[in-house]
């Protein structure tokens, strides 16, 4: 990768952290660019219309990205494909349904449904790509790995703070490792106040078989009504749903591990 793109999808990732703007001077300083350069690279990208100036000198993304992204979802056929699938879960579980995609190493949320009619709603961000030692879906994903490419994947990635994440976050490997063990056994992951506090979920893989998986398909509530007991005994429909997902997602190329080498895309 060139320097000067490299630079500019530097900037464009941390400005994506930072709705509200960032000055020259931060974006320089903790991306470590020369300010000079720094400067040039925004103006390019305002130029293209991926970053607009402030008034009071900060910078910002415009919707571009964003546009792009949804385009690129809508296109793909993937929402058609899944939403059905997801809606039916999440009238049946009264809970919030997700839909994370794998790509190489990533887990990102692209869909959801909603299933809760009243009371405290857990809705992460769309979009965000998942911490994978913390996670229900990244939970459901490294199960189906071997322990030493779990492992190198979550040393990659790096582990959860449970200060940023849920109390009961793992702060070791071999904990994370254990956790694994239990998902294998139970066929979906099982997880509580871990990817964030008072919130419990699950999740199983969406993959044919022999195949390696394309993606998880979630169930999120507050710990408080969606219990392990109550999660335990929505587990066999999770898994039906995930089964059916897997079926018919050939569809999307989203849904096609193969189109994007899941374990062997490492880059």
């Amino acid at each position: 990768m060139s320097g000067s793109m490299e630079k500019a999808l530097a900037i464009l990732e941390y400005l994506a952290a930072r709705p509200h703007g960032a000055p020259l001077v931060s974006i320089a300083t903790e991306l470590n660019q020369i300010r000079s350069g720094c400067h040039r690279t925004l103006n390019e990208l305002v130029k293209y219309g991926y970053v607009r100036p402030l008034q009071r000198g900060d910078y910002a993304l415009t919707t571009k990205l964003s546009s792009m992204g949804m385009s690129f979802l809508s296109k793909s056929g993937i929402i058609d494909i899944a939403q059905p699938v997801m809606n039916r879960l999440a009238r049946e579980t009264e809970e919030l349904v997700r839909l994370a995609i794998l790509d190489g190493t990533r887990l990102t949320l692209v869909a959801k449904a909603v299933g809760a009619k009243v009371g405290l709603l857990y809705d992460p961000d769309m979009g965000i790509d998942l911490r994978l030692s913390c996670s229900a879906a990244g939970h459901a994903w490294l199960a189906t790995l071997s322990d030493q490419q779990a492992t190198e994947i979550v040393v990659r990635q790096g582990l959860g703070d449970p200060s940023s994440y849920g109390p009961n976050a793992p702060v070791t490997v071999e904990a994370l490792l254990a956790m694994l063990q239990g998902h294998r056994k139970r066929g979906f992951s099982l997880i509580q106040n871990m990817y964030a506090p008072g919130m419990n979920s699950m999740a199983a893989v969406i993959r044919r078989k022999g195949e390696p998986a394309a993606g998880a398909l979630i169930v999120a509530g507050p710990s408080s009504r969606f219990t392990e007991e109550r999660m335990l005994r929505l587990g066999p429909n999770l898994l039906k749903m995930a089964n059916e997902l897997a079926l018919i997602g050939s569809a999307s190329p989203l849904l096609k591990p193969d189109d994007r080498g899941t374990w062997g895309n490492m880059a």
